[in-house]
């Protein structure tokens, strides 16, 4: 007798789908401790700091917006982004993305995680949607928990803007969200240099210092005196150019283009970092980086894509200088001066006046015209002059200016006393500082008009 032996069917191993794999990597996230407590920083931290700061007798007013927090409840967020664009974004991402694999490398459980996901597409996939979703959930506590913590200490008042013009609680919360939405991609872009230095570096801690050390130096870029291409060629200009959402007419082209630019890097820096990571011989339980891939595969493309932009921005637009010119700053000065003069005489009621009936303009000079009537720097004065209705004389208030190099200014009263000294007057919020005596303002670093 002839026995027939039936081959069994060999079992086929299936790839475990993104979905499963993204829950398993955002599980492993989330139930690290230093994970949740920068969770529970996020969430709570910028509440208090915000209220904190509200009551204090002295106010950061060194900080866009910080002369503004006793006024309205929607200046601690605006103060709170300031600092975050600086510090706590790129600091949030090292610890999310720039670790998010170089974990792996210090663990040795890359073998273990290939056997059970079969794919290193999808885990790459995983990791970066997984990351992705955290540094999500910190920003989103950053924001809520700052305007929650401005508007139950201070309340849902109006916001003076970057043109001194009052914009109503509504508008003010619309472009606070649309403020940090737009920080939103530069943060991406920092996250994406993270996954990009873990992929690439491996277990060297330089992996995770990556996203701060970029943030720090673009900073220090951002402190010189760049061409405007130059400036807005760098992913990081996106945690400035937001200002422009708070004056009138919004300044858009600066904030569109900072927002495109980030985003660029972003998939490009993505991009490069799976391209790394499929590469990668994963039989090699040595690993500590790509060494030469790193600089070909990683450095030199995004150096190659800032030059491009640089280039892109130049021909796009007029502006190749400083951006700061003697015309822009009198037109910025004076049509602040002219909506503050309004928000000062509403405040000591006296008769209302209009701005096409104050006429305010300013002539300005920087180093006593000695040098360039251009450019950043704390040596512009400027006199400003505006008539009031049945008043025969022109009334001329003297203002020092500091201006930064990304525009924004902080004009300093010099008399005469009782217009832009320093007195207190009674507003619906309580006693405050004249709104003449010191104010901000910001200079548009594009030719638009």
């Amino acid at each position: 007798m002839t026995v027939t032996t039936v081959a069994q069917p060999t079992p086929v191993a299936r790839r475990v789908p993104v979905a499963r794999g993204y829950r398993f990597e955002l599980v492993k996230l989330v139930s690290q401790w230093r994970i949740r407590l920068l969770v529970l920083a996020c969430w709570i931290a910028p509440a208090l700091f915000v209220a904190g700061v509200s009551g204090q007798s002295t106010l950061p007013a060194d900080t866009l917006f910080g002369r503004w927090m006793h006024a309205t409840g929607w200046a601690g967020p605006l103060v709170m982004l300031g600092f975050s664009g600086t510090w706590a974004l790129p600091l949030l991402t090292s610890v999310v993305a720039g670790d998010v694999f170089a974990s792996e490398d210090r663990l040795g459980t890359w073998r273990h995680l290939l056997v059970a996901v079969r794919s290193p597409a999808r885990i790459f996939a995983a990791k970066a949607l997984a990351s992705l979703t955290v540094i999500l959930l910190l920003v989103a506590g950053l924001a809520v928990s700052s305007a929650v913590g401005g508007l139950v200490a201070v309340g849902n008042q109006p916001l003076v803007g970057l043109d001194g013009h009052l914009l109503a609680p509504g508008d003010a919360a619309g472009r606070v969200l649309l403020s940090w939405l737009a920080a939103l991609a530069p943060t991406l872009a920092l996250a994406a240099i993270g996954l990009l230095g873990s992929v690439a570096l491996g277990r060297s801690p330089m992996g995770l210092l990556l996203p701060p050390i970029v943030a720090l130096a673009m900073s220090v870029a951002q402190m010189l005196p760049l061409p405007v291409a130059v400036r807005l060629a760098l992913p990081t200009y996106a945690f400035i150019s937001w200002n422009g959402l708070f004056t009138s007419p919004v300044q858009l082209a600066p904030l569109l283009t900072a927002v495109a630019v980030s985003l660029v890097w972003a998939v490009l820096a993505t991009v490069l970092a799976y391209v790394l990571f499929v590469r990668r011989d994963f039989t090699n339980p040595a690993y500590d980086g790509s060494g030469r891939r790193a600089l070909t595969l990683g450095l030199l493309p995004l150096a190659a894509l800032t030059a491009v932009t640089v280039g892109a921005v130049a021909v796009a637009t007029p502006s190749t200088g400083s951006g700061i010119g003697q015309d822009k700053v009198q037109r910025s000065l004076a049509t602040v001066f002219a909506h503050l003069y309004r928000l000062q005489t509403q405040e000591l009621h006296r008769p209302a006046v209009s701005e096409a009936q104050l006429r305010a303009t300013a002539a300005c000079t920087k180093s006593d015209g000695q040098a360039a009537q251009e450019g950043a720097g704390n040596d512009w004065r400027c006199v400003v002059s505006w008539h009031l209705p049945g008043v025969a004389v022109t009334g001329t208030a003297i203002y020092q200016l500091d201006i930064t190099s990304d525009g924004r200014f902080v004009a300093d009263g010099d008399g005469p006393k009782e217009v832009n000294g320093y007195f207190l007057v009674r507003t619906a919020t309580g006693d405050a500082p004249n709104p003449l005596w010191q104010f901000d303002g910001n200079v548009e670093l594009l030719d638009t008009h």
